[in-house]
């Protein structure tokens, strides 16, 4: 599939055909799935969502009802216009081996590897390289289709796990996850969230993926799909700048789902203004501008 446009990113919306038709239909250019393991997996104990300055922080512990029940879904959405990009996630390099296999049947356009879950066991997959490379190659190994390897801003050096990724064979790589975070209630002087930890989405951690888009576009060669926080146009146009091909959206869509529409719409309008004729041409600019 080709890398660009607008796409639904994993976690919001994408656990039934339904949902996912409905973000089709209101403009999306591919959808992620929310993130499926081998097995039905019910999560963490509410509350899993809460709110903090502009953004969302969530602790659902990657709920989901399995690899085989979710096949049904699939198939309502093959004769859908769009490409569906399959997230997966395995605890140990031997599941996700078989779940990489099991995932074929169900004819997904790529495969989005989620290695940076930051309220759940696989959070510290993409911290390292070495695990990074592993996992990786080993879905690369058991599929037919492209892979984007899910990246983490929870780590020490997001550019030696970028090209790690990349070594593995990663066919582009997914920047970022959400951030490790928390919220207090002040009056019961308890965490909100029944995990405690959970992740931060939205507008608040945008700064930091431009950073990381920025900073993966100088080190590697495949593309950059860019999310964390994009929810105008102006931001999708920033996040192009620094490096991304394509553009993951998710907490914006609290807004509306017109908030593809509403994207697509300025940078073309964008584009027109500065007489630019392919998008492709600003795609990594910020940083061709100083080398």
């Amino acid at each position: 599939m080709k890398i660009q446009g607008y796409w639904l990113a994993s976690g919001i919306l994408g656990v039934t055909a339904a949902s996912m038709g409905r973000v089709i239909d209101s403009g999306a250019d591919a959808i992620v799935t929310k993130s499926i393991g081998l097995t039905p997996r019910e999560g963490y104990p509410g509350p899993v969502l809460t709110t903090s300055h502009g953004g969302l922080v969530n602790a659902v512990g990657l709920t989901n009802p399995g690899i085989d029940a979710f096949r049904d879904e699939m198939e309502i959405l093959r004769d859908r216009s769009v490409p569906i990009v399959l997230s997966i996630f395995g605890n140990s390099v031997e599941e996700i081996k078989e779940l990489a296999g099991r995932s074929m049947q169900l004819k997904p356009a790529a495969i989005e590897l989620n290695l940076s879950c930051p309220h759940a066991e696989i959070g510290q997959i993409a911290q390292s390289p070495d695990l990074t490379h592993t996992y990786v190659s080993t879905v690369k190994d058991e599929v037919k289709c492209q892979v984007f390897a899910k990246l983490t801003p929870n780590t020490a050096d997001i550019i030696a796990v970028g090209r790690a990724a990349e070594e593995a064979g990663a066919d582009a790589v997914v920047a970022i996850n959400t951030l490790r975070a928390m919220k207090i209630d002040i009056h019961q002087k308890l965490p909100v969230l029944g995990h405690k930890i959970g992740g931060l989405s939205g507008p608040p951690i945008f700064p930091v993926a431009v950073r990381c888009v920025y900073d993966l576009r100088q080190a590697l060669s495949i593309p950059i799909i860019g999310v964390g926080g994009v929810s105008s146009w102006e931001d999708a146009i920033e996040m192009h700048l620094a490096g991304a091909s394509a553009i993951q959206i998710g907490t914006a869509l609290i807004e509306g789902l017109d908030v593809f529409s509403r994207i697509k719409e300025g940078v073309t309008k964008y584009l027109e203004k500065s007489h630019i004729s392919d998008i492709a041409e600003i795609i990594g600019a910020a940083w061709r501008a100083e080398t």
